[in-house]
Parts: C-alpha cells; structure tokens; sequence
C-alpha cells in the first residue's frame, strides 16, 4: 500500500487565513474515520514582513527569507508537498517553490483553473494592492485564455480597508460596500470575481457569497485534497 502523503501548509500569512485553509482541507476530504484524513504539518509563522509593503516598496523588509525558512522546515519535518494559502505571496511562489525539493502547489493556478471550469471568459480580482501591483493573475490568466478587470483607485481602497482594517483586525467587515464593488463589476462584464485573497475567503466562509464568486482557498483547498492522492466530498462545507 502506497505511503499516504504528508501535507505541508505554510500558513500565517494571515493567520486565520491558513486555519481556515486546513478546515476547508479537512472538510472536503472524503472520509469515514480520523485515520482516512491527510496528514498535515502547519507553519504560522505570523512575524513573517508584510508581502504587499514590500511589493508596493513601503517597506524594504523582504519576506522571502521567512518564507523560504518555513517552508524548508515543512520539508525537513516530513512534509510531501507545500500548500502556501497567500496569494500575494505568490508574488515570491518561484524563490520559495524553489528553496525545496518537494513540490508546491500555486494558488493562482488553481483558482484559474477552477475558474476557466466555470466556464468564465473574464474575470474581475479582488485582492491587496500588492497582488494587483504583482500582476500575477493576469500573467497566469492569459494562459487559460481568460481576461481579468481589477477594481477602480476608488473600490481599491474599499477593498483594501476591508482585509487591513476589518478582517485582519477581527471586526465585521462591511459588506454593503463590498457588495457595491462587487455588483459594479459584475455588472461591466465580469463573469465571476475572484476572492484572491484569503482574508477574502472568509467572507464566503460566513456569508456565502453564491455561486458567481470563486473563493481561491476552495480553489487551492480542493487541487491538495487530489494531490494528497484523496477523494473530493462535493458537500464538505465550512
């Protein structure tokens, strides 16, 4: 019988982010007893220097050290594969991926892949500023053959304020102004928006946004139960 494989998740960017990442990891695998769930090894490194200060250079703290520092503690822990719920982090996905001899998994990837599923055509981002200012949803996207919109300055800053100073704070986010950006985008011709950024998925997670949002932690949360070599539970929920 194959050795089941040990999942590494280099979580703490934020923290609640990469709790949520594994419960949605254990709740979309199908199993019957404890022993049929996937090994995991969790990293939260929470000190690690804002990804988004540092793209936008605000800030001349790299995070990559940090990055590559957990992720090489996964691999030296047991780890068979890296899970890294952060999207703007992927902005250094090539210098960590590297740092390892065991693969990574790319959010980017795979919340376009389950968009281009959906069968979207454009897609609109809601993320960090440091996510946008990375381009890597465009980069990656013109490979699926699908368009991506961003937000204006304006809806920006409204979507900045509510991962920075309500959903990283722990206060309510508030979801009218979110739901103003969200409709304005949808309705200039986005087919889906893109929660890509995992502060943002929990706004799926507690107010279930339906079905013309993809949430990039269920994205990459569903790509690690296959690679993990498990079965999918279509109805596991958070």
């Amino acid at each position: 019988m194959e050795k089941a494989k040990t999942l590494g998740i280099l979580g703490g960017l934020g923290p609640m982010a990469g709790v949520y990442f594994y419960e949605k990891v254990t709740a979309l695998t199908k199993a019957e007893c404890d022993q049929e769930h996937i090994n995991v090894l969790l990293t939260g490194f929470a000190d690690t220097p804002d990804r988004t200060a540092f793209i936008l250079g605000k800030s001349t703290v790299d995070p990559t050290p940090r990055m590559i520092e957990c992720a090489q503690t996964l691999e030296r822990a047991g780890a068979d594969l890296i899970a890294m719920p952060c999207n703007t982090a992927h902005y250094f996905y090539d210098a960590v991926a590297g740092s390892v001899k065991i693969p990574m998994l790319n959010i980017i990837r795979e919340t376009l892949k389950l968009a281009k599923d959906k069968g979207a055509s454009k897609i609109g981002i809601l993320a960090t500023e440091g996510t946008l200012a990375a381009g890597t949803y465009p980069l990656a996207a013109a490979e699926f053959g699908i368009a991506c919109a961003a937000p204006t300055p304006e809806e920006q800053a409204v979507i900045t304020s509510i991962i920075y100073n309500e959903i990283k704070r722990g206060k309510r986010p508030d979801m009218r102004a979110f739901y103003r950006v969200a409709n304005r985008m949808l309705d200039d011709g986005c087919d889906l928006l893109v929660l890509g950024c995992t502060e943002l998925s929990l706004l799926e997670r507690d107010y279930h946004l339906g079905g013309r949002f993809v949430d990039s932690i269920d994205a990459l949360a569903r790509a690690t139960v296959l690679a993990c070599g498990r079965t999918l539970c279509e109805d596991g929920g958070v």
